[in-house]
């Protein structure tokens, strides 16, 4: 297979992501998904993070799930509060920022990745960046309409991967009894 373009360039001279950091899709059913991946499977809830986030000019409410993988990757779930937002981001829908690949980076090549993507002409709404406190991200949408994300860790991650991991479980059955109240206070 031959490459051109700006990816085959970045094969030759780019540093490549670090590895997978998480894969996110919707589920109607955190309850049912948590007991298959946790329970079948194998792979622990690892963070439950209930958020409150603004997105299209609209405040979302939704809880966001982790179930890790042993290189510490991890499969991510969400599920909203609200019925008409959970159709709208749902899992039926094939392009939406609540699906998306996230990949590990430091921070030389998270900054590289922004500067081929800049250099490729690709801008907002199709690139932006978040800082969701617990990470700090860079999303691209690919030519398929999937979203990418470039994740960042703080210093402290592996701190606060362990608070979140002692509380996962709590954060979950408080979420399904409808305390729908933020968890994640470093959200900036």
């Amino acid at each position: 297979m031959t490459q051109t373009g700006v990816g085959a360039e970045a094969l030759v001279t780019g540093r490549p992501p670090i590895r997978l950091h998480h894969n996110a899709y919707v589920t109607n059913d955190l309850g049912a998904t948590r007991e298959f991946y946790e329970d079948v499977i194998g792979m622990p809830l690892v963070a439950t993070w209930a958020e409150v986030a603004e997105l299209d000019g609209k405040t979302l409410v939704y809880c966001h799930c982790f179930f890790g993988l042993q290189d510490g990757s991890a499969l991510a779930f969400f599920q909203f509060a609200d019925p008409d937002d959970q159709r709208h981001y749902g899992p039926e829908l094939a392009s939406s920022p609540f699906r998306h690949i996230a990949l590990a980076t430091d921070e030389r090549t998270q900054n590289e990745i922004e500067d081929r993507i800049k250099k490729a002409g690709i801008t907002a709404p199709r690139t932006f960046r978040i800082d969701h406190g617990y990470c700090l991200s860079l999303y691209v949408v690919d030519p398929n309409g999937l979203f990418l994300e470039f994740t960042l860790d703080p210093p402290e991650a592996d701190v606060l991967n362990a608070t979140k991991l002692a509380s996962a479980h709590n954060d979950l059955a408080r979420w399904l009894r409808g305390d729908h109240s933020p968890t994640n206070d470093y959200r900036h």
